[in-house]
């Protein structure tokens, strides 16, 4: 082949995203699903997820709800049937020697994801969403593997897209849409560190503008958002590095070394007869009630993309802020708490939302569930703000207050004594004050100096006690200091 100059090469990348469902038990048996993180290694097993001689698989009806809760909240088309299948290959995690998975008839087919790209909105198709299970946990210390079976039969949704993404960006968005989706769902915690969501990415490079698929590899069992992006970069840029010196990419499984920050080579890729599917002969079909399905639809609350675009147009705010109130349902669902009472601008709630309260909780790595400030209470914040009451200044203090006692806001402000001085006669003295405590400043302007009428501006909100209203405190100032010129011209 002609080498390509590397700015030429577009990459083009296909996600394959496996998410644990949050069911009680397992995906065949009766095993409760515990934290793998926490729990004592093998102590939630049993014949089946064992995969023990003479023991018989059992569908969790739980499981293929949440998975259809998925399916239709990416639009997917649900067949009649669907069909659950041995996938065989063999490694110490999978105690059975089989994973128990769907291949030719999947659970769901064609949905869609909308996902945010560089200068518009970008639609992410996806190819298939089927049903699984969970193999078990491998730990290797001091030259020995150890294996915990905890996690083997828990359940797996697995969502497969089209080589749609074609950058590190549009992947991003599609991952972080797809986890907030999840969560949005409640069928996923959403919990990175505990590997309740894995990526396998498959990758090619193309000349750009070219509609051809390039050789790809497969880059396997990425648990974080981290680790998968830079495992890409390393990818796309090793892949641009062959073709550019005019050698073929070869199809290969790859394992990504995080701590070195390099992919290397696992065992050529597997195409789908080197797993010998076929149906699994200790399972029926898995046949959908079209009436449970709709009951299903009717169940599934209101999703990102929607709530994004309903609170830009029904609060008036910006697209920013509406990205951020909405990529989790408990932010959205809070602010709307509280952008509801009596009174109060919901763009404000919105800004001391995702400003000063994320911050605090940030600070406290705390959430918004655990936190002291209801809605009610950050509502009732922004309303003594927009009211004149206190400043934003003070503000900050009472909701640093109210977080770490709990107290209300209106409390706080009585028993912190801060409330906002408004009284103009009490400012007139507070300015007359500062005008005659800095002569020389005064004399600076008066010669035409115009800049320090702001720090005039601090001096006299210092002299309150940062109480001071800062309209007030300005339109008073000014009125000062426009007296205090004219007497110069005029002197």
């Amino acid at each position: 082949m002609t080498a390509a100059p590397p700015s030429a090469w577009q990459p083009v990348i296909g996600l394959e995203v496996h998410a644990e469902l949050q069911t009680q038990s397992k995906m065949f048996c009766g095993c409760a699903v515990v934290d793998s993180t926490h729990a004592a290694p093998n102590t939630s097993t049993c014949e089946v997820c064992l995969g023990l001689p003479g023991s018989l698989p059992v569908i969790n009806a739980r499981a293929v709800e949440y998975a259809v809760r998925v399916a239709l909240a990416l639009g997917c088309s649900l067949p009649p049937t669907s069909i659950f299948a041995r996938k065989n290959y063999f490694y110490p995690d999978l105690p059975k020697g089989y994973q128990i998975s769907q291949f030719e008839f999947p659970l769901a087919v064609n949905g869609l994801l909308t996902v945010p790209s560089a200068s518009d909105f970008k639609p992410i198709r996806i190819r298939r969403v089927h049903l699984e299970e969970d193999t078990g946990k491998l730990f290797h210390r001091d030259g020995f593997s150890l294996i915990d079976f905890n996690r083997a039969g828990v359940p797996l949704v697995e969502i497969v897209s089209e080589p749609d993404l074609d950058s590190i960006e549009d992947v991003k968005a599609y991952a972080t849409g797809l986890r907030s989706l999840l969560r949005y769902l409640r069928v996923n915690s959403g919990d990175m560190e505990k590997g309740v969501i894995r990526f396998e990415a498959n990758i090619s490079m193309r000349p750009a503008g070219s509609l051809d698929l390039g050789t790809r590899t497969e880059i396997k069992n990425l648990n974080s958002f981290r680790s998968m992006l830079r495992a890409l970069a390393f990818e796309i840029e090793r892949q641009t590095g062959v073709l550019s010196a005019g050698r073929q990419v070869t199809q290969e499984t790859l394992g990504w070394d995080d701590t070195a920050g390099v992919a290397y080579s696992q065992r050529g890729k597997e195409e789908a007869h080197d797993y010998r599917y076929f149906p699994e002969p200790d399972l029926p079909p898995l046949a959908l009630e079209p009436a449970w399905i709709e009951r299903i639809r009717a169940s599934l609350p209101e999703l990102p993309a929607a709530r994004h675009e309903r609170f830009e147009r029904q609060y008036g705010i910006s697209a920013h802020l509406a990205a951020l109130l909405t990529a989790e349902r408990e932010t959205a669902d809070y602010f709307e708490a509280a952008a509801t009472q009596p009174d109060v601008s919901a763009e404000h709630i919105a800004h001391w939302l995702t400003g000063e309260l994320f911050g605090l909780l940030h600070e406290a790595d705390a959430d918004l569930a655990t936190s002291r400030v209801t809605p009610a209470m950050l509502a009732e914040l922004v309303a003594l703000v927009d009211g004149g009451t206190i400043n934003a200044s003070s503000a900050k203090v009472v909701l640093a207050e109210t977080f770490s006692s709990g107290s209300r806001p209106a409390e706080v402000v009585r028993s912190l004594g801060l409330a906002q001085l408004s009284d103009p006669a009490e400012i007139d003295r507070l300015v007359a004050e500062v005008l005659l405590k800095h002569p020389d400043q005064l004399a600076e302007f008066r010669a035409g100096k115009a800049a320090l009428a702001q720090w005039f501006f601090g001096q006299v909100m210092r002299a309150a006690g940062g109480r001071g209203n800062p309209g007030v405190i300005r339109g008073r100032l000014e009125a000062a200091l426009g007296a205090e010129a004219e007497n110069h011209a005029g002197s």
